[in-house]
């Protein structure tokens, strides 16, 4: 007869699963910065428009003053270019809305990018994580308690599979119920082997 106690693949299983996870969420957060870099190298022409535009609006801005100092024309001199720096300012606010949109549409892009990724880890991995925690934790304190055992013997008949059963002996369920200690234990360490715990 065969006593389980040794760490399960389930454990091995838990720890390769928890790796990917982390290696999954790393590499959507990784694509979703890369696709936020991407986007925003069209914000450039917004930045280069709002930079000429704004040397040219102060530019103008500063002959106009100068030609307004000419006795007689000046003011009339100063209206084509005041109109002329008006424009360049506008176009300097163009600039600075393309900017805009390209920050948002960026933002907007990443975060699509991540709800899949991330929402498959949050609402199906993570449960069954907690889960599995929860029943692990259940288990160990159970491994701890007087009658412990025997509940885990009695679970392991409940659910594990018949050929896992069989191995411990033949007539695994006449055996528990005589109380054979060796049944007993390997049918816990059995349940405990299932859950990633020693037993």
């Amino acid at each position: 007869m065969k006593i389980y106690a040794d760490r399960a693949p389930t454990a091995a299983r838990q720890i390769v699963t928890d790796v990917l996870v982390a290696a999954w969420v790393y590499a959507a957060i990784r694509a979703a910065m890369w696709l936020h870099d991407l986007v925003q190298k069209l914000a450039i022409p917004g930045q280069r428009l709002e930079g000429a535009s704004t040397g040219l609006a102060d530019g103008l801005s500063d002959v106009g003053s100068k030609i307004g100092r000419v006795p007689l024309v000046g003011d009339e001199l100063t209206a084509p270019f005041n109109g002329a720096a008006d424009a360049a300012r506008s176009m300097a606010d163009a600039g600075q809305q393309q900017q805009s949109i390209v920050d948002d549409l960026s933002l907007a892009l990443s975060l699509g990018l991540l709800v899949f990724p991330l929402g498959l880890v949050l609402f199906v991995w993570l449960p069954l994580r907690v889960r599995w925690i929860r029943r692990a934790g259940a288990a160990a304190s159970l491994r701890a308690a007087p009658a412990g055992r025997d509940l885990l013997a009695l679970r392991a008949l409940a659910t594990q599979p018949l050929r896992k059963l069989t191995k411990i002996d033949p007539d695994v369920a006449q055996a528990w119920r005589r109380g054979d200690e060796d049944a007993v234990a390997a049918l816990a360490a059995l349940e405990l082997k299932g859950l990633g715990l020693r037993g």
